[in-house]
């Protein structure tokens, strides 16, 4: 169908909640604005059509939405492209030098020592922590029924109970909500962008903004250095190790290499920053989806209640849940949790026929990639049917969880949790919109609903 045609018969369609492109250039000030405001906002809507925009005046950089580009940048020539010196900036106050930021031989060993841990087979064994989770999160739907709930704060709830509990499984003092205090306020202050960053000033020039949230982070250190040395002190025998245990365990197959205190803190932060935030997201927008659209959340139910009946989900249910897991992909298409990537090229290249040199920023911008014209009919809509058995899909047009050799390492965990979760609550509760309270999505680090997902709940 032509384009125009396409948008014609989208006036008529309704369609949810999408984050208003930029139409103009807006200037040094004005992308410090947005950027702060909403990530996001920077995209031009130009990059839904094209596959590379570039920048060569000033601060140069490419914003990439070819498949082929993609790829080459992600898995051809991964060791050319590293995360941005923003992106660092940004992460290392929380994470420090964990797998998702090293580089080079640094990722590598921590990487191949960290992969058993998320093994099909380890992911399974933590099922009964996430069934657990779904039920408590039932359980306080189960309460608001005949009022609404904010089920973005139900879902943050239930994936911090999970993630907290499959990292350390005893609690052993770990203050939780201390952690995700600290974790919010890091999200909300530490990650904005500075004019500093968009001018391109050196990364040991201080932001000003990212010295706040210091003492929180630093608390939180040290509450995960003590917990992993009492675990070092007494490690007394678990009929299910959990990740703490498993990552103490780990060593590099290769070096035998096994990582310090320090090093597992830091990846141990990783999982439980990026294993709660992105996952309640996804699940979030999940319902607000099936709740815009009612037919998708019926069939969804119908399945749900097929295969479950009156019980939560289990891991072995998965398999057997198809459309929940389209409707999963749906949502990450249309609200990816790491909606706009960055990398810094480290050689000369060409993408798309143009140049890029050393120092350049490539920018994927995968809430665009995800909406392009170009790669998908009627990008706008919500249809988990584009995820039915048999699609088409070029791998690198969809990237929830990035690819190649550096894809998320806990993809499985959260499709896994996701599916187990949505699919407990679709079985037993109907969720409708609430009139002029609408989502508004907002990336600053991660996609989020701001203003809460406000839904009305029944009983199935």
């Amino acid at each position: 169908m032509p384009r125009d045609a396409a948008a014609d018969s989208d006036k008529d369609h309704p369609l949810p909640v999408r984050v208003p492109l930029a139409t103009e250039p807006l200037g040094i000030f004005g992308t410090l604005r947005a950027g702060r405001r909403n990530v996001l906002e920077l995209i031009p809507e130009i990059a839904t059509h094209a596959p590379i925009i570039s920048n060569t005046r000033g601060k140069r950089w490419h914003m990439i939405m070819d498949p082929d580009a993609l790829r080459r940048v992600l898995r051809d020539r991964v060791e050319d492209y590293p995360k941005s010196d923003v992106t660092k900036l940004m992460l290392a106050p929380a994470i420090g030098q964990s797998m998702f930021i090293a580089e080079g031989q640094e990722w590598l060993w921590q990487r191949r020592t960290a992969a058993p841990v998320f093994s099909h087979r380890n992911v399974a064994n933590l099922a009964p922590v996430m069934t657990a989770a779904a039920d408590r999160a039932a359980a306080r739907f189960a309460a608001a029924e005949g009022r609404a709930a904010d089920a973005f704060d139900e879902m943050v709830t239930a994936t911090f109970e999970v993630i907290s509990d499959v990292t350390l499984s005893g609690g052993e003092s770990f203050d939780r909500d201390a952690v995700h205090k600290a974790i919010d306020a890091y999200i909300g202050q530490t990650a904005k962008i500075s004019l500093l960053d968009i001018i391109g000033a050196p990364t040991w020039v201080p932001r000003p903004s990212r010295m706040l949230s210091g003492p929180g982070m630093r608390d939180m250190k040290k509450m995960a250095d003590a917990t992993i040395d009492r675990r070092r002190s007494d490690p007394a025998a678990k009929a299910m190790p959990d990740l703490l245990d498993l990552l103490m365990a780990g060593e590099d197959p290769k070096s035998g290499r096994k990582m310090t205190t320090e090093e597992i803190r830091d990846n141990l932060l990783t999982f439980i920053v990026a294993g709660h935030e992105t996952t309640a997201l996804t699940l979030s927008w999940a319902l607000y989806l099936c709740a815009f659209d009612p037919a998708v959340q019926t069939r969804a139910r119908a399945e749900a209640q097929a295969v479950l009946g009156s019980r939560s989900a289990r891991a072995e249910d998965v398999p057997n849940l198809p459309y929940i897991r389209q409707v999963i992909d749906e949502t990450l298409r249309l609200y990816p949790p790491a909606a706009f990537l960055s990398r810094t090229a480290q050689k000369t290249d060409e993408l798309c026929g143009r140049e890029v040199r050393r120092g350049d920023t490539v920018i994927l911008p995968i809430y665009a990639l995800h909406r392009h014209k170009k790669l998908w009919s009627h990008p706008d809509r919500f249809d988990p049917d584009r995820f039915a058995p048999g699609h088409q899909t070029d791998r690198f047009a969809f990237l929830p969880f990035g690819d190649g050799p550096r894809i998320c390492i806990g993809a499985n965990f959260a499709i896994q949790e996701a599916v187990i979760i949505l699919s407990t609550l679709l079985a037993r509760f109907r969720f409708d919109l609430i009139p002029g309270k609408s989502p508004k999505p907002v990336m600053i680090l991660t996609l989020r609903p701001e203003g809460g997902v406000w839904l009305s709940v029944k009983s199935a």
